[in-house]
């Protein structure tokens, strides 16, 4: 059709130009957190919330080698959350958000996770998607999930006895069911009932080793045809246990 195109403008005479725009692959940007130091995570735009009920000591912290070691890099180096989020006895709700990123479908998510050997105490772990731009909103209570209403995976859900790994276990998540391109940020969500030093369930977790693969459109390719009267000219140009922090 362009060719045709072509023959019939240049019997018209003139200059005509018939731009064709192709689109490059797209490639791959791969963030990654080995939790080497809590305390510098906020500023690279991560946000922490605990909202537990009632409010404990501790909220999320580096990683107890008392407990164990991580999963990989220095042994301290993951992300640690445990029994004493809540006081007493209540509900842990414990928020650890990601910064913003653009994520589209096919994007992937993948991290590790354990608990304390031989404990009888059982966690859970959630990880849910806000599509909200920015937004680290996760309501006011402990029940409450704000902006991050796509949950995405449950580790241990029915909250039951040896059903948290106790030993460093990946899990991969693919993005899906996005209407397009979605600027947003993932939570992980330590989520405990019954918890607590009182409580039945509830001891200590650790996440290690997050990657997050995600697809960036490289800029379009675009091929220039130009014609005139004298001479048919073609031309591209491209725009190129209480010792440690558990209860064992």
């Amino acid at each position: 059709m362009i060719l045709k195109s072509i023959r019939s403008m240049r019997r018209s005479a003139g200059i005509f130009v018939a731009c064709l725009c192709v689109m490059m692959p797209a490639s791959a940007i791969e963030t990654f957190e080995g939790f080497d130091d809590y305390s510098g995570l906020t500023s690279k735009g991560w946000n922490f919330q605990n909202l537990s009920n009632p409010l404990g000591d501790l909220a999320w912290f580096q990683g107890d080698t008392v407990i164990f070691d991580a999963q990989a890099g220095p042994d301290n180096s993951y992300l640690a959350a445990n029994f004493d989020n809540v006081n007493g006895l209540g509900t842990i709700s414990n928020w650890a958000i990601t910064p913003m990123l653009m994520y589209s479908n096919g994007d992937t998510f993948s991290f590790y996770s354990r608990t304390e050997a031989g404990s009888t105490w059982p966690d859970r772990l959630e990880v849910r998607l806000s599509t909200q731009g920015n937004s680290s909103n996760v309501g006011s209570s402990d029940t409450s999930v704000g902006d991050f209403t796509d949950l995405l995976l449950t580790v241990n859900p029915g909250l039951t006895v040896n059903g948290y790994p106790e030993v460093w276990t990946k899990y991969d998540i693919t993005l899906s069911g996005l209407s397009g391109p979605t600027t947003g940020r993932i939570a992980f969500r330590y989520f405990v009932t019954n918890a607590g030093s009182q409580g039945d369930f509830g001891n200590y977790i650790g996440i290690d080793s997050l990657l997050i693969t995600t697809a960036v459109p490289e800029p379009s390719t675009w091929v220039l045809c130009g014609l005139s009267v004298g001479a048919l000219g073609l031309g591209i140009r491209r725009k190129v246990n209480r010792s440690g922090r558990g209860r064992g």
